[in-house]
């Protein structure tokens, strides 16, 4: 019997001792569910302080694999970067020669997570039966890392729409911790604007600032730096605070879900192309293009691009 392409599991580089055992625990809740697929989890991008993205495919090299599709922890992407993952895999390729990788693209707004999001917004407002007036008087600060490239920032105003809709809020705004705008207190600012123009607040709204990361890390201890000095300054404004998303259920679903997409859609992977809406929504270039890297020798030497996204 033919082993199906291992899985890797990509985080996005992190310092942080809690990310690093998130991934470690995604990677060992993923193992369990499908002892058919190899399955290894590393960081890439900026330095990360252990479980480097380059010893995981050597784990897996050693455990015989040659063939890999490679599912990126990412909610939203983070637009061209030096230490992207596509440029990890090149590296990887170059280490152990004849090894066949494609990497996926990021997972979010997925429906499951969006879900998965929702409860952590019940949860900062106190959980159980909650009355419709609850959450129409409350408006969410949606807050991501925040890239240069207006495409990767513009996937979390489309995660905040779809996060909004049908789900009874007074409205959904969005804020990045780093190199763009809107910052975390000009969100909050909006947010306040909002709260308290809505019909529904009746002068009592309140905003929830819900960290679109799936671990926690720097970004996360900065968000609430910020939220905490903007709620000193305006003391009559409630807001509260939810937790990062971490690793419900819904995220191993997701992951497996983009790794089948990703290997159904590569003939080197055993699939064929793939012409689902989903993978070809999810292979964009730093321009927002339909991405066209390809694997091998063949490939546009100019750009150097030796890996396949889906």
């Amino acid at each position: 019997m033919t082993t199906p392409p291992a899985l890797l599991i990509a985080g996005h580089g992190t310092r942080d001792e809690g990310g690093a055992e998130a991934l470690r625990a995604l990677v060992r809740e993923l193992g369990e569910r499908h002892p058919e697929v190899p399955v290894a989890g590393g960081f890439f991008g900026p330095a990360p302080a252990e479980l480097p993205l380059g010893d995981a495919v050597a784990e897996l090299v050693g455990r015989g694999v040659t063939r890999l599709a490679a599912v990126p922890l990412l909610l939203a992407p983070t637009g061209p970067v030096p230490g992207s993952l596509a440029a990890a895999l090149e590296r990887a390729q170059l280490d152990h020669p004849g090894l066949d990788c494609a990497h996926s693209g990021e997972l979010g707004p997925h429906p499951r997570l969006l879900d998965a999001l929702e409860r952590r917004l019940d949860e900062a407002l106190g959980g159980g039966a909650r009355r419709p007036q609850d959450r129409a008087r409350t408006t969410v600060l949606l807050v991501a890392r925040g890239a240069t490239d207006p495409h990767a920032n513009a996937e979390v105003a489309r995660a905040a729409r779809l996060l909004w809709e049908g789900r009874g809020f007074a409205g959904v705004e969005i804020a990045f911790v780093s190199h763009t705008a809107p910052d975390v207190p000009a969100g909050l600012d909006r947010c306040r604007t909002l709260a308290t123009a809505s019909p529904a607040a009746g002068g009592r709204g309140r905003i929830v600032v819900l960290p679109y990361f799936l671990f926690p890390g720097g970004l996360l201890d900065r968000l609430w730096m910020q939220t905490e000095g903007w709620s000193a300054a305006h003391p009559e404004t409630e807001v509260l605070g939810a937790q990062v998303l971490g690793s419900p259920p819904a995220l191993a679903d997701v992951v497996m879900e983009r790794y089948r997409e990703t290997v159904a859609g590569d003939p080197l992977l055993g699939g064929a192309p793939c012409g689902c809406r989903a993978a070809a929504e999810d292979a964009r270039d730093a321009d927002g293009a339909p991405d066209r890297r390809t694997a091998g020798p063949d490939a546009d030497e100019d750009r150097g691009d030796h890996v396949r996204a889906h």
